[in-house]
């Protein structure tokens, strides 16, 4: 699980989204997919969508359920009110975008990956922020979800770079983004403010021209 900072405001517009893209095609997504028009991309067991309002009360309740798996990384949130307002940031501010990662054999909800930050220009870079949910951890879920991001991130959406900045004792998503292909960039002291305290991150980052290694 990662955290990324608040995002700054970015120069120039929104990378433009794609129109929603092949929800099959790839092995084993050919049967027992509740899939539709909602659905950006999708791989064998899970499809990523936008983030909705009336998601409130799934993901709230699954927020509630994983504080054990979440904390010290991550404070997602776990009312209807601190979701509403989480969400809209999303769907409303043109420097970031929400994806929530599901299970294609019933649609539930296995976690949640944003990207913060968004600078076009010369940079075309974000910063991802996610984590799993209790009922999904350690299941292979999110491997493919972000890998789904991560492919239309660096493609239809225009980016070039995506960062992940995680805490050195945080061995999950450490290993996460090891499995998919990210390469260690460097170390920032007192990066993130996090549970009352400023919190040292180590900077992984894969661009366009490395290679996903999604399963």
């Amino acid at each position: 699980m990662s955290e990324a900072p608040s995002p700054a405001p970015a120069p120039g517009d929104r990378p433009a989204a794609a129109s929603v893209s092949g929800a099959g095609g790839g092995p084993g997504e050919g049967s027992g997919a509740l899939l539709g028009p909602a659905a950006i991309a999708a791989g064998p067991r899970t499809f990523i969508r936008h983030y909705r309002l009336d998601d409130a009360a799934r993901f709230t309740a699954l927020a509630r359920e994983s504080t054990r798996l979440h904390r010290p990384w991550l404070f997602p949130p776990r009312t209807g009110a601190e979701y509403t307002a989480y969400a809209r940031r999303l769907l409303e501010d043109p420097t970031r975008i929400g994806y929530l990662v599901c299970g294609r054999d019933d649609g539930r909800i296995a976690g949640f990956i944003n990207i913060n930050n968004m600078v076009l220009g010369a940079f075309l870079s974000g910063a991802l922020g996610y984590g799993a949910f209790a009922h999904a951890a350690g299941r292979g879920l999110m491997t493919e979800g972000l890998g789904l991001v991560v492919r239309h991130a660096l493609g239809p959406l225009g980016l070039h770079r995506l960062e992940a900045n995680i805490q050195p004792g945080n061995e999950s998503s450490l290993a996460l983004v090891r499995r998919l292909g990210f390469r260690l960039e460097g170390f920032s002291p007192d990066f993130l403010f996090i549970d009352g305290a400023w919190r040292d991150h180590e900077r992984w980052a894969i661009t366009a021209e490395m290679e996903l290694r999604a399963p």
